[in-house]
């Protein structure tokens, strides 16, 4: 079973960039799908990106594209999100997230078998 770790939240200010990154325990990493969320207080946890197994393949929400960069390093068992030119609603707590099935709906945060415990990402103006 894969475990997550996130790291690299901040308290940045707009425009800053940032990388989180996702450290997965277990040997099976390469095999699973990985999404970023991002959840505030009182909203729903919110789709950020998706990258599939093999590094290259990513998908992301309107409201980054262009601007995060989802990668990851299976020999290294790191995914990353790579944060540039960071606005106030970005701030939220990051989580990275497993998807060990291959879920075509990779947007729905029930999608997702197994969860980081999240880093706070502050995005001051």
């Amino acid at each position: 079973q894969v475990q997550l770790v996130e790291t690299g939240g901040a308290t940045v200010q707009a425009g800053d960039s940032l990388r989180l990154s996702c450290l997965a325990s277990g040997k099976t990493f390469s095999t699973v799908y990985v999404g970023w969320f991002r959840q505030s207080p009182g909203k729903e946890r919110e789709f950020v990106a998706r990258i599939a197994r093999s590094p290259g393949l990513a998908f992301y929400a309107d409201s980054v594209k262009g601007r995060f960069t989802a990668s990851r390093d299976n020999a290294k068992n790191t995914a990353y999100l790579e944060m540039n030119n960071v606005k106030p609603e970005d701030t939220g707590t990051y989580f990275c997230a497993g998807d060990s099935r291959g879920s075509a709906w990779y947007r729905r945060p029930g999608e997702y078998d197994i969860w980081g415990q999240g880093t706070q990402v502050t995005v001051s103006s």
